[in-house]
């Protein structure tokens, strides 16, 4: 129960032994209940409620209870569509300038070093919660707490099913090269049961990009206490006007969910269209 609980970052003072004299066993690493969740996480109560991964199956120890998870994810989903007033918004990016760049950024470079273009659609959502607040922090007990940090969760999957949505800390201070290996390193502690308590539950914003498995936008659901949730979709080639003619660019959807009670269309629409900007000029980012 030790090792699974170190594997998981979990607080064994927050749990309730079922074995003898109360002992801890590892099977009681999955029964946490909602207040022992929120005293492990004070400053994002619900968000471990969603991120935490809970159990771990006797016939692997490194697997995590799937069927667990989904209830938790359902749970706070639930709880997320009932009490925020969502709105949702979407746009679509030119990518031309960003794909060039990268094309020219990558060929110097051996395979080791070089960037996704997901890295540049995560650096430019940093960049713009730090200059949109109001997209950026908790809303908790009836008010809204902006966060002067940028901790962007990023939704990973799990091999064999599960979600979980650790945070990338401070990313609006990462370089594209520092961003890639921060998420590299994310993607594969996520999956290994390797991550740190802070990552499970300080994120302050979340993205879910799902280009690479095919679909060409996602309306994601805000996890609370967090008041916006970013989507990307695939790159697309599309028919495009550039002046008085059509020609064919790479583009990508981008949409935003945000929580009414901070914001509106209006700022919503002018942060989207602020990652947009930052996407043209991609060599400064």
């Amino acid at each position: 129960a030790r090792r699974l609980a170190r594997e998981q970052a979990i607080d064994l003072n927050a749990l309730q032994g079922s074995g003898p004299a109360g002992a801890i066993l590892a099977r009681d690493l999955g029964s946490m209940d909602r207040a022992a969740q929120e005293q492990m996480s004070a400053e994002a109560p619900d968000q471990t409620q969603i991120n935490r991964p809970s159990n771990v199956p006797k016939k692997s120890r490194a697997g995590f209870d799937v069927a667990g998870m989904r209830r938790a994810i359902a749970a706070a989903m639930a709880k997320s569509k009932r009490e925020i007033p969502h709105y949702y918004l979407a746009t679509t990016i030119n990518m031309t300038a960003a794909s060039r760049w990268l094309d020219s950024y990558n060929e110097s470079r051996p395979p080791e070093q070089r960037l996704l273009l997901s890295t540049l659609l995560i650096r430019a959502s940093a960049l713009a919660l730090r200059q949109y607040p109001e997209m950026n922090g908790y809303y908790q007990d009836g008010e809204y707490q902006p966060s002067e940090k940028v901790h962007l969760g990023m939704a990973i999957n799990l091999r064999g099913g599960g979600l979980v949505t650790p945070a990338i800390l401070e990313a609006d201070r990462l370089s594209l090269p520092e961003m890639m290996q921060h998420l590299q390193d994310l993607v594969r502690r996520s999956r290994a049961g390797g991550l740190r308590s802070s990552e499970m539950t300080h994120a302050t914003a979340t993205v879910t990009a799902l280009g690479e498995r095919g679909v060409e936008e996602v309306f994601g659901v805000i996890y609370p206490p967090q008041v916006a949730i970013l989507g990307f979709g695939k790159l697309l080639r599309q028919p495009w006007a550039v002046d008085d003619a059509i020609a064919v660019r790479p583009v990508v959807r981008a949409t935003l969910a945000a929580d009414h009670r901070v914001s509106d269309g209006h700022r919503g629409a002018l942060f989207l269209d602020h990652i947009d900007q930052l996407l043209q000029q991609p060599e400064q980012l």
